[in-house]
């Protein structure tokens, strides 16, 4: 219980943390989504899924699994597109680190 409620909160605050900016359009997110070949409106709409992801699994139990892997599908998604940029592991350390966190936050829900 205690290892699902503190996966539960860093899976909360590290896609609000990654979500927000993409959402609000700062310009270091807009400027990383076009390198990426996205569009504006398509940066807002994954800190969306990001923001909802982290806000509705951990308060809804129910829906956790579903919200987690959406964000684990959304996140190897990302890794993928890294490595069709190009880009080294130290830019894609953030998106692994997710993928393996989610992985795990996944993991303790399925086996509750």
């Amino acid at each position: 219980m205690i290892v699902s409620l503190v996966l539960a909160c860093l899976v909360a605050l590290g896609f609000t943390a990654a979500g927000v900016p993409k959402v609000l359009a700062l310009a270091p997110m807009r400027n990383l989504a076009t390198e990426a070949g996205f569009s504006g409106g398509a940066c807002r709409a994954i800190g969306m899924l990001e923001v909802a992801g982290a806000a509705v699994g951990p308060v809804v139990p129910v829906v956790g699994v579903l919200a987690a892997s959406g964000l684990f599908l959304l996140m190897v998604a990302a890794v993928i597109t890294h490595r069709r940029k190009g880009d080294g592991l130290r830019d894609m350390t953030p998106a692994l680190a997710c993928v393996i966190l989610v992985a795990c936050y996944l993991g303790v829900l399925i086996a509750t």
